[in-house]
């Protein structure tokens, strides 16, 4: 599969899970969640912050079962975008997957 199909089957499971499923938009929130054990899985954005990014890979694996944690190709802005939001995303938590196949696609 080359990237810009990876991208767009991306772009339509995040789409599907922001309708269907349940999510939490910002690091914070998200740290807190991994830490109640409430996450299947972390998506970050290229441009997190790296004492964020390394906190969060540090608790999802900690995990049994380990988080899945998802290093976005995008900026912040796409995934800001992505998620229809005008602002800047750098973690979006998924919490429940909706009807969308996206943790599949993102183990591959």
């Amino acid at each position: 599969m080359s990237s810009k199909e990876e991208a767009v089957n991306l772009e339509k499971a995040l789409r599907i899970t922001l309708k269907t499923g349940k999510v939490i938009i910002g690091s914070k929130r998200s740290l807190k969640a991994i830490k109640k054990g409430q996450l299947r899985m972390i998506i970050k954005a290229n441009n997190c912050p790296k004492r964020i990014s390394s906190d969060i890979d540090k608790y999802c694996n900690e995990f049994e079962p380990k988080i899945d944690v998802y290093d976005f190709k995008g900026s912040s802005w796409d995934l800001g975008f992505l998620c229809g939001k005008p602002y800047m995303i750098s973690v979006l938590g998924i919490v429940s997957a909706g009807d969308s196949e996206i943790t599949k696609l993102i183990r591959g």
